[in-house]
């Protein structure tokens, strides 16, 4: 295990802690460290004295003090620890409480308070030790390393500690950005599954509908048609339930090994034709497929959008429109493809209000189309809708 690890490990440890029980704790391991003297007496020539004891009692009790207050705390030691070495009873051996406060300082003070009291505990030393004839002098370059290894540590731990804040800020950032994001996908997802389920609905329904309604007038005179009639009924239901079927699997969970679902093809432009062919026999709307122009690569879901669009306009021609004639037209360009359904029924009137139109805008947007919908030059209704084509040519026609 690395150091680096280790001291991680022995932070996380101690994190749940009080921090003010481990001030006094530290407190106490600095009044216990300047008390060795008396403790632990030698035979050297320092006096020892009870004023001597206080001042060094001086330089460890106000560490307790040293989050709550650290300005404070930092200028009692600072102020006892050169009265303890010019009262010289005895002098301090180690400078505890200052590299402490240093620490201290460097990690939460402010610019200038941490670089002044730097500079002032370096200056005391030398000036301090200046009057004491009996040092040597390794001990100025001991004291004077104690200080700046101390605030050294105090500006690493106030790096690390600056950079974890900056990391942990960045993960909540990025957390509220990727709840964001799956809201929005969500909500997009929903609109294009009720899209589908809009237009798959309305356009099976308003078939079924005009067959039924056809029916009992065909079942007197033309039996054989009357049978056609409710074979295309059944035959459409059985459509939407298969389309409608594709579109909930995408809300279940999917099982592993399930492949029926991505297996199953969405609708595109090629299959127009179809579509056209099956209104114009459902309903006996004299419908018309008209393409010009050289077929540009669409992404898969322009291909779908375009199918949609042109559903949706049928449907509501049937549906509103009372027409009797469709015309869809396909115009490629090499940028774009534009459909245009154009009718010859009551016009804008017929096909005012409800979700369609609407869908209709919100494919062709999602897509980075547009759409515009209105009365025909001629009468009747238009729906004329832009769909870009494909950014990657190549990756389309792959």
């Amino acid at each position: 295990m690395s150091l680096r690890s280790a001291l991680s490990t022995v932070v996380t440890r101690w994190r749940p802690v009080n921090p003010y029980a481990l001030d006094t704790a530290l407190a106490s391991l600095v009044l216990f460290a300047v008390s060795l003297q008396w403790i632990f007496p030698d035979e050297g020539d320092d006096p020892l004295t009870w004023q001597g004891w206080l001042l060094g009692a001086a330089t460890a009790v106000p560490l307790v003090w040293r989050r709550r207050a650290p300005c404070t705390t930092a200028w009692a030691v600072t102020a006892a620890t050169p009265a303890q070495a010019l009262y010289h009873a005895p002098p301090p051996d180690v400078m505890y409480g200052g590299m402490v406060v240093l620490y201290t300082l460097a990690t939460v003070g402010r610019p200038w308070q941490r670089r002044m009291m730097l500079t002032g505990w370096v200056i005391g030393v030398v000036t301090t030790m200046q009057h004491q004839t009996d040092k040597e002098p390794f001990e100025y370059a001991f004291h004077l390393m104690g200080l700046v290894c101390a605030y050294a540590l105090g500006m690493l731990a106030r790096v690390q500690r600056a950079y974890t804040t900056e990391l942990e800020d960045r993960a909540r950032r990025l957390e509220r950005e990727r709840a964001a994001d799956t809201a929005r996908a969500r909500a997009e997802e929903r609109a294009r599954i009720a899209r589908d389920m809009h237009d798959i609905l309305a356009h099976a329904v308003s078939l079924m509908v005009v067959q039924a309604e056809a029916g009992p007038v065909v079942v007197r005179k033309d039996p054989e048609r009357a049978e056609a009639t409710f074979d295309t009924i059944a035959a459409t239901g059985r459509d939407a339930m298969t389309q409608l079927r594709r579109i909930l699997g995408v809300l279940k969970e999917e099982r592993p090994g399930d492949e029926t679902g991505r297996r199953l093809p969405q609708p595109s432009v090629t299959a127009l034709p179809g579509l056209v062919r099956r209104v114009q026999d459902s309903t006996g709307l004299r419908t018309e497929l008209r393409t010009r122009g050289e077929p540009c690569p669409l992404s898969t879901d322009t291909e779908v959008a375009a199918y949609r669009v042109v559903q949706e306009a049928l449907t509501n021609t049937v549906k509103h429109a009372r027409a009797s004639r469709a015309v869809v037209e396909l115009d490629w360009a090499e940028d774009q493809v534009t459909l245009t359904v154009t009718d010859d029924g009551r016009g804008t009137s017929g096909q005012a209000g409800g979700h369609g139109l609407i869908g209709i805008r919100e494919r062709a947007a999602a897509c980075g189309g547009s759409a515009e919908t209105g009365s025909g030059p001629d009468g009747g209704f238009r729906v004329v809708v832009r769909l870009p084509a494909a950014a990657d040519r190549e990756g389309a026609l792959g």
